[in-house]
Formats: C-alpha cells, sequence, structure tokens
C-alpha cells in the first residue's frame, strides 16, 4: 500500500477548489438557518467583551462563537465574510477525506476515482452544502473532526506524545464548538488507546485526555465566575428548554429519524457504508492495523449518530457531522460491490454512476432550497423595521436584526427561543432570559413600537394584528407597527 499522494494529488486539489468555488457561490446566494442569527449575533457581542453565559444566554459550548468573533475583527460584522470563512473550511474537510481515501486505500486502481467519489459524497450532500455553509458550528465541527481524525491515525504509529495529544485537542474542540460531537470525543481516544502499535500506550493516552481538556478551560472559568448560569446553558436548557411549547417533538423526532427512506442520497451513503463495513469485517487480506481505522469511522459516526437521534428534538442536519466518516466507508462499499459485480471493471465507471445519482438527488434539494429564506431577505426585513421605528423606538425582533444592524440588543432579545420558557422574572433575570408570560404582558401593554415576528402560530396567540394598525410581509415574516390605542 502506497501512502505517496503521486501526480494524481494535484487533480484532488483542483476538485476540492472547484467544490470551494461552487459553496462560495451559494454562501453568498442562498445560505441561511433561522438559528445561525443567534450565533452570529453571540459573535458579534464576544467582540464587544460581553461573555457568553454571564452577559448574555447561550445554550451551547462557545468555541463557535468565540472562533468567529475573531474572524469579525479581521473583517468586520459580515454575514458575507463568516459565509466564506464557513465555505473554506468545509471545503477543508472535504479534501482531508478525499485525502484519506487517495492515501491509505490498498487497491491502487480504486485510489483517485475512490478519493473523487468521497469528495462527492460530501460536496453533492445537501446537509454539508446547506449548513456546512453557515457559520453555526457544522463547518467548524466537520473540519475539527477530520484533523482530529487524521491525527489519530498517524498517533497510534509514533511513540511520540505530540501526535496523540493533538488530536485529543482537535477532537475536544469539536465538542467544544457543539456538544453534538461530543461522542466522537471518547470514541476516538479509546479507539487510539486500544490501536496503538508504538510507544507507551498509556502515556499516549494521558496525552491525549490532556489535550481534550484544554478546549473546556474558557466553560471551566465562566462556571466558576457562575455555576449556575454556566450549567443552565450547557446543560439545564439542553434537557428541558428545547422542548419548550412544542408538543409535537416527538413526531418530530420520529418524522425526523424516518426521513432517510425519501432522500436518494442519504439512502446511497447509508447502504453503501454497510456494505463498506461489512467487507471490511470479512477482509482478511488487508492489515490489521488499516482494517481498524475504517472501523473508527463506523466508531465515530454510531457515536455521534445515536446521540443525535436522542437528541429531544432532533433534525436530520445534526447528522451532517457523521457524512466524512460515512463516506470513507460508502466508497469503499462501492469498491466492494464493484469488483464483486464486475470484476476487473475500471473503477470510474462505478464512480460516474454513483456521480449521476448523487448529482440529481442534490439538484432536486437545491431546487427545492430557493423557495427558503435567505440572509438578504433578512436585510430588506431589518431595513423595513429601521424605516418605520423612531431612533427611540422599542423593538421585538429576531437575533438576525440585531446582528444587522448593530443596535443595542436589549437584554433577553440575545436567543429569542429562550422567550418560550415559562419561569418567574426572578430567576429568568439571572440568566438573561425574558420568560414567556413577561414577553406577553409586554405585548399586550404595547411596550413595544415595533415587532418583526416570523412566526404565523405566535402572532396569533398574541392578537398582534389586533394591536398593531401597520403590518407588512417580507418573506416569511411580518412587520407590526402603530400602536392602536
Amino acid at each position: 500500500m502506497s501512502k505517496e499522494r503521486g501526480p494524481g494529488f494535484a487533480l484532488l486539489c483542483g476538485l476540492a477548489g472547484l467544490l470551494l468555488g461552487g459553496l462560495i457561490v451559494y454562501s453568498q446566494l442562498q445560505a441561511f438557518s433561522w438559528d445561525e442569527g443567534f450565533h452570529l449575533l453571540a459573535a458579534s457581542l464576544i467582540r464587544s467583551d460581553k461573555k457568553p453565559y454571564l452577559d448574555f444566554c447561550f445554550p451551547q459550548t462557545p468555541l463557535n462563537a468565540y472562533f468567529y468573533s475573531v474572524w469579525m475583527r479581521v473583517f468586520g460584522e459580515s454575514w458575507r465574510a463568516m459565509h466564506v470563512v464557513a465555505s473554506i473550511l468545509t471545503a477543508g474537510a472535504i479534501f482531508l477525506t478525499a485525502d484519506y481515501f487517495y492515501t491509505r486505500f490498498p487497491a491502487p486502481g480504486w485510489r483517485m476515482a475512490g478519493a473523487i467519489a468521497a469528495a462527492l459524497f460530501m460536496g453533492l450532500n445537501n446537509s454539508v452544502v446547506f449548513f456546512g455553509t453557515i457559520a453555526q458550528a457544522y463547518a467548524l465541527c466537520m473540519f475539527l473532526l477530520l484533523c482530529a481524525f487524521r491525527s489519530a491515525v498517524l498517533a497510534v504509529s509514533h511513540r511520540g506524545l505530540f501526535s496523540a495529544g493533538l488530536a485529543g485537542l482537535l477532537v475536544g474542540a469539536s465538542a467544544a464548538a457543539s456538544l453534538l460531537t461530543a461522542p466522537a470525543v471518547p470514541a476516538l481516544l479509546i479507539w487510539m488507546l486500544i490501536a496503538n502499535r508504538a510507544g507507551n500506550r498509556w502515556r499516549k493516552f494521558t496525552a491525549s485526555v490532556a489535550g481534550a481538556i484544554v478546549p473546556f478551560l474558557p466553560v471551566l472559568w465562566l462556571f466558576l465566575r457562575s455555576p449556575r448560569v454556566v450549567l443552565f446553558n450547557v446543560i439545564g436548557y439542553q434537557l428541558f428548554g428545547r422542548r419548550a411549547k412544542w408538543e409535537g417533538a416527538t413526531a418530530h423526532d420520529l418524522s425526523v429519524l424516518t426521513s432517510w427512506v425519501d432522500s436518494g442520497s442519504a439512502l446511497l451513503l447509508g447502504l453503501l457504508a454497510i456494505a463498506g463495513l461489512i467487507f471490511v469485517v470479512r477482509n482478511t487480506e488487508w492489515p490489521r492495523s488499516l482494517r481498524s481505522e475504517f472501523y473508527l469511522c463506523a466508531w465515530l459516526a454510531a457515536a455521534m449518530a445515536l446521540e443525535i437521534g436522542a437528541a429531544h428534538p432532533t433534525f436530520a442536519w445534526y447528522f451532517v457531522f457523521t457524512v466524512p466518516f460515512l463516506a470513507i466507508l460508502a466508497v469503499t462499499g462501492l469498491y466492494a460491490v464493484a469488483v464483486r459485480l464486475a470484476p476487473g471493471s475500471r473503477a470510474g465507471w462505478a464512480v460516474a454512476a454513483v456521480a449521476v445519482l448523487l448529482a440529481l438527488s442534490f439538484g432536486r434539494a437545491l431546487r427545492e432550497d430557493r423557495e427558503e429564506m435567505n440572509w438578504p431577505t433578512m436585510e430588506t426585513i431589518a431595513h423595513k423595521v429601521l424605516d418605520v421605528t423612531l431612533p427611540s423606538g422599542r423593538i421585538w425582533a429576531g437575533e438576525q436584526f440585531f446582528f444587522l444592524t448593530q443596535r443595542p440588543v436589549p437584554d433577553g432579545m440575545e436567543f429569542q427561543q429562550s422567550q418560550k420558557l415559562d419561569m418567574p422574572v426572578s430567576e429568568a433575570e439571572p440568566l438573561h432570559i425574558l420568560p414567556a408570560r413577561e414577553l406577553e404582558r409586554r405585548v399586550k401593554t404595547r411596550f413595544y413600537d415595533t415587532i418583526e415576528i416570523c412566526d404565523d402560530d405566535r402572532i396569533k396567540e398574541l392578537d398582534l394584528p389586533d394591536l398593531y394598525s401597520k403590518r407588512e410581509e417580507v418573506g416569511a415574516c411580518t412587520i407590526f407597527w402603530g400602536k392602536r390605542e
């Protein structure tokens, strides 16, 4: 098995560059997630020297927000610039996935073709494209996970502690950016302990654990300053707050967990990944050390998928973190199927067939996504709110509005989902939460001069048309102003 990259490496770099171009174009024209607003706003608040948890509600691990706050210092508070950063990270994750297959797969005739297929399994995956181009933690976590995976593969065959510590640091950083990737930490560290082939395994394991702890030191520092507030944001809200006022959360989860049946690309990826894992288990000709690397892909994907599936509520795009590892197994499965059904056939034909199927599935998803909300439309909404509101006017709006306009954020507006929580004001105030009853009281007393809202059910629930004389719909949102006497 050759580990040299050879002349085909330039082709792989060119493909990664082409996919990067496509990611950047999409990121500027359409990439948007409703939750991205509070991530961007959190990064903006951190840039202005505010601290997550202590100064505003942020029920996430904070590394991703700190990461983008640094880039905001370089490029300014622009969603466009942050989308470019995310696109580069996602393209980097795609490249690392394809390059692993190119350098490690034992069948020489399949290395280049398989690497291309691995890149396409990611680059034509709608979750990777739609969510890997925004400033939430998806892009950063995918990149960190792939870097950790590549470092771990090197660490088990090196006597030194550096690679092991680096692998722990990188996978820990991924969890410090999103707890959805937390199961990858024990999966990767235990695999390195078991698969170690050089040096003292326990010293290297200690180094990897120490590395994994480092990214959580800022959270520990914040915890020491206010234990109750940090525990609520990192643990309490995840356990109890996410389901607030969502009676259909269980039915929603069941729908998400069965949605792969309706996705051609997800079906293809999953079935081929299973075929690839079965092939690796049964193939005794490959070195045991190499087979263990493919087992690691399966363990990482399975560990994260179990946690994501158990999240309540969960969403289909959460599974994006498993895609790189499933892609490696899926291309292996494609190889196994091809050599079994058509021995001696060229790899290019099998890869081309898969590419066509992936492109058709992605094209369908892309066409449907054109009707969804995007940042240019949100900018139009923000400008309209400013036009109808006096400079001193009080505004209730989504996090996107405060990020786009850089107006001072009223306490409790930093994370709009927390406004569905029902708790006494005395308990909510230290958590920087505007609870549901207090928000309703303010709305009923016409406390706000202008309201921008993108939830038709809440519009009816709060009787906003009876409270305001003027309204305008822009995209999926409605702006209310002109208080009735």
